[in-house]
């Protein structure tokens, strides 16, 4: 019977700063675990992985821009 409240417990309980962007890599991968997307369904809020996904992408593309720049400069 306990088990039952701890789990409900966890249930409520806000995902941590680290387990969003956990999530938000392993999806923009494309590698999230079932059980791990069932946990952000439950625990998460939509606008928190909303940003953090618009942040993400941002990164991912500025990263890349900067990649390119620097292979064409070295190419040249």
């Amino acid at each position: 019977m306990s088990d039952n409240k701890d789990e409900s417990h966890k249930e409520k309980e806000p995902l941590r700063p680290f387990q969003v962007i956990s999530s938000i890599f392993a999806a923009g991968l494309g590698v999230q675990s079932s059980k791990n997307r069932e946990r952000d369904f439950k625990q998460g809020r939509a606008g928190v992985f909303i940003a953090a996904g618009l942040i993400f992408t941002l990164l991912f593309i500025a990263v890349m821009v900067v990649i390119v720049q620097l292979v064409l400069k070295g190419a040249a």
